[in-house]
């Protein structure tokens, strides 16, 4: 049993293969063609978050099982973090056999869920055709971006391209923010959150419109129709796994909150001046980030209201014992405080940030009045 699998997995990939060497011309397929969308639930690597999509196609009569992937990158590309940071890192597609691409999510403990696309033979023909050029030419290769270009967004887009039409668009509330839709997945992992929640800038605050993750795909082929019937069967469970997220000492709101206490309570110019030095390091990373990375979700960061470049001068204006300026860029930042939380109130990370603006508040208020000119006293 053992061996004949092994067999039918190596002949899928031969077959794959074989369509280089045919240079686009198409693998030969049965009736018993199948097509159909994977789901793959979260994990708790920071890639895995959200979730994954890939396309799987079957056909029993000439053994093919196979499972394309648009999710790959490779970490030996020269200067990785630099291009992942800028956004121009190439991502690419890539093919497996599906025995493979299944075992890894068993041992990741990671649940994954089918839907059959409901579409003419012709049809499947077309998308398993149109999958093999893509992976076998320079098309393979695509620039991720967070929101537009992802393993979910391109599934979608070589469907649509098959079907020549629009047909997978969302479904549900199109109100949401990107923002909101994405704040969930981060449960369990809160610094993570907490981090994305203060680099985004205004592109998630846009209404999500856009299908971009993957159980956002997997819930809106439920309600989609395609000449006249759904568009895919039920949902089948493959694997299924209750995520389990591992407990963390530090990872968590409690150690946000100490620290944030002990700032607020220590009443030391030190722990003052160092507090407010972090939030100008960041400030800066922000903005370099924001001009330098071409991700437009980092761009137009209003973030920088609590995280002020400018603190760094107030810092040195009060290294130099420059009483007037100190106090005047204390209350500057005050009232970019006061601005910055009225801008928040209807974002979805008001409450996360909502304890660093009063501490940032607390501390402002103390660098202001130790350093305000005394009123004088006529007698």
């Amino acid at each position: 049993m053992k061996k004949v699998f092994l067999q039918k997995t190596l002949f899928s990939i031969l077959l794959v293969l074989s369509c280089c060497v045919g240079f686009g011309q198409d693998i030969p397929v049965s009736k018993d063609l199948k097509v159909s969308i994977l789901t793959c639930g979260l994990g708790n690597e920071t890639y895995s978050y959200f979730g994954h999509t890939a396309i799987r196609v079957t056909d029993t009569t000439n053994h093919i099982d196979i499972v394309y992937n648009y999710g790959a990158f490779d970490f030996r590309t020269p200067n990785f973090i630099a291009k992942f940071a800028k956004g121009d890192l190439q991502y690419f597609v890539t093919a497996h056999a599906y025995v493979d691409f299944i075992n890894d999510y068993n041992n990741e403990k990671r649940s994954v869920y089918e839907q059959e696309l409901l579409i003419p033979i012709n049809l499947k023909q077309e998308l398993f055709s149109n999958l093999n050029r893509t992976l076998l030419s320079e098309d393979r290769y695509y620039t991720y971006k967070f929101i537009d270009k992802n393993c979910t967004s391109m599934v979608v887009d070589i469907i649509n391209k098959t079907l020549k039409s629009n047909a997978i668009v969302k479904k549900g509330d199109t109100t949401i923010t990107y923002r909101s839709i994405l704040f969930p997945y981060f449960d369990g992992h809160f610094y993570e959150k907490l981090g994305t929640s203060i680099i985004f800038g205004t592109k998630v605050d846009q209404p999500g419109t856009k299908i971009f993750l993957p159980f956002e795909l997997k819930n809106s082929l439920e309600q989609i129709n395609f000449q006249n019937h759904p568009l895919t069967s039920k949902s089948k469970t493959i694997l299924n796994f209750e995520k389990e997220t591992p407990f963390s000492w530090w990872n968590n709101l409690y150690t946000y909150l100490f620290i944030l206490a002990f700032v607020a309570v220590a009443k030391n110019k030190i722990v003052d001046k160092s507090y407010l030095f972090v939030l100008s390091l960041m400030g800066i990373f922000f903005i370099i980030v924001g001009f330098y990375s071409l991700h437009q979700e980092l761009a137009m960061n209003y973030n920088v209201l609590l995280f002020s470049p400018f603190l760094l001068i107030l810092i040195l204006l009060s290294l130099i014992k420059n009483k007037k300026w100190t106090y005047r860029f204390a209350v500057l930042h005050l009232l970019f405080l006061v601005v910055y939380f009225l801008f928040m109130i209807n974002k979805a990370h008001l409450l996360i940030v909502l304890p660093m603006i009063i501490t940032s508040g607390i501390v402002l208020v103390r660098v202001a009045l130790r350093n305000k000119k005394p009123i004088p006293i006529i007698i």
